[in-house]
């Protein structure tokens, strides 16, 4: 992601269990598709979705050149796909960890150490790409996430939620907190002595403090998808529920931050040009160095408040929900859907691809200053047309298949 939703997101790659022989993505089902099919068919295409957020914060045109559908669009796009992207972060890493139920023993320290390889290889990624294409790439911030998320592998559902909603509460205000003290000079100092900063303007302190994606805060969304991995997601009553508790927090936490900030409170970082591309630190107006306090009443996307979470989370969820329960019950759109579902089974390299591409094509990288449409959905197709092909030979994408072969070493620990 470039430094903002702005984004440069991606979502992690997802595992799933082997299966059966296939002209179609992992979301390639049988003729009559069975619950557990078609919720992690789901959770591909909601995948996808945050794939295609993230070409329109990046191609499409800036909120300030749209209007009308195009501008509510673009304004669900900034933000709420790198929030998605990290949400299903934490669905993947349970993924490996044990959905349902933790993995114990010899499985549960292979699987840590998959992890924390995945891990090691996305930082080492996101710098890579950092530095070549510059801006802040979201493949560091993941890896960083993955590794402060293995001590919660072995939680329970009701846990995780608690501690997601403790972090929701309590991280941005401590952010903002240690921010105040992190002046500039301070983070100069600090800086200088970061080989990761040199290497690409994103260094530790960007990564858990101060960048656009930091882990101090953003680490509620991850552990809110670890938590919705442990629930039985194929179930209605799980869905209804769900999908209230969805609906319940976007609609309290935007509605309580407009009553506390007024009209402005939902404001999109995207209205003042700030671009991903720029640095590694998050805007002034956006809760960092010195914001005034009262920059925690907002909402807007990025903005890393209270309210910006929760509502956040909130979209997050109904986004997964529906993508789920749409799979399930309606399998003709289903079929319809195979070619996007791809997508979301390969989101990795859809998301480093669109950076190779847009350099390939000389188009500049980041929030896009063009006025037209046309380029961001040319990227969409091309990305469709080009996972739905991978996909009926080969069962994992280019870097998904790269990134699987580099944690093998994991199966030699005893």
């Amino acid at each position: 992601m470039t430094k903002s939703q702005p984004l440069r997101e991606t979502s992690a790659p997802q595992e799933h269990s082997p299966p059966p022989p296939r002209t179609s993505p992992e979301s390639a089902v049988p003729a009559s598709p069975g619950p557990s099919t078609g919720r992690l068919v789901g959770v591909d295409l909601a995948r996808a979705l945050a794939v295609f957020g993230m070409y329109v914060v990046h191609i499409g045109p800036p909120l300030s050149a749209t209007d009308g559908v195009a501008t509510w669009v673009r304004y669900m796009a900034d933000g709420h796909s790198s929030v998605l992207f990290a949400t299903l972060a934490g669905f993947s890493l349970m993924l490996l960890a044990g959905r349902r139920e933790p993995k114990t023993g010899l499985p549960g320290r292979q699987a840590k150490a998959r992890i924390a390889i995945r891990a090691v290889v996305l930082m080492a990624l996101g710098t890579a790409m950092a530095m070549e294409y510059g801006g802040v790439i979201i493949l560091g911030f993941y890896g960083v996430y993955f590794l402060l998320a293995l001590p919660l592998v072995r939680l329970r559902a009701r846990t995780l939620a608690i501690t997601a909603a403790a972090f929701a509460l309590a991280t941005p205000q401590l952010s903002f907190a240690l921010n105040s003290l992190l002046t500039e000079s301070v983070q100069r100092n600090i800086n200088a002595y970061d080989p990761l900063h040199r290497l690409s303007d994103v260094g530790v302190l960007d990564l858990l403090f101060t960048g656009f994606y930091p882990a101090i805060t953003w680490m509620s969304f991850v552990i809110a998808g670890m938590a919705l991995a442990r629930l039985d997601l194929s179930q209605a009553a799980v869905q209804w529920r769900l999908a209230a508790l969805g609906a319940g927090l976007t609609v309290a936490a935007y509605g309580m931050s407009l009553l506390l900030a007024g009209k402005d409170a939902l404001r999109s970082t995207a209205e003042d040009g700030t671009s991903s591309s720029s640095s590694g630190s998050m805007p002034l107006d956006s809760g960092s160095l010195e914001s005034p306090a009262s920059s925690l009443l907002t909402a807007g996307p990025h903005s890393g408040t209270t309210f910006d979470i929760i509502a956040s989370v909130g979209v997050a969820i109904l986004m997964i929900v529906g993508a789920t329960a749409a799979m399930d019950r309606l399998p003709r759109l289903r079929r319809l859907a195979t070619p996007v579902i791809a997508v979301g089974t390969m989101s990795l390299t859809a998301y480093v691809g669109h950076f190779v591409a847009q350099s390939a094509l000389s188009m500049p990288s980041g929030t896009s200053t063009q006025q037209s449409w046309v380029p961001l959905l040319m990227f969409v197709l091309g990305a469709i047309v080009f996972a739905a092909i991978w996909s009926r030979f080969f069962r994992r994408g280019p870097l998904e298949y790269l990134l699987n072969a580099a944690t093998k070493p994991a199966k030699r620990i005893r």
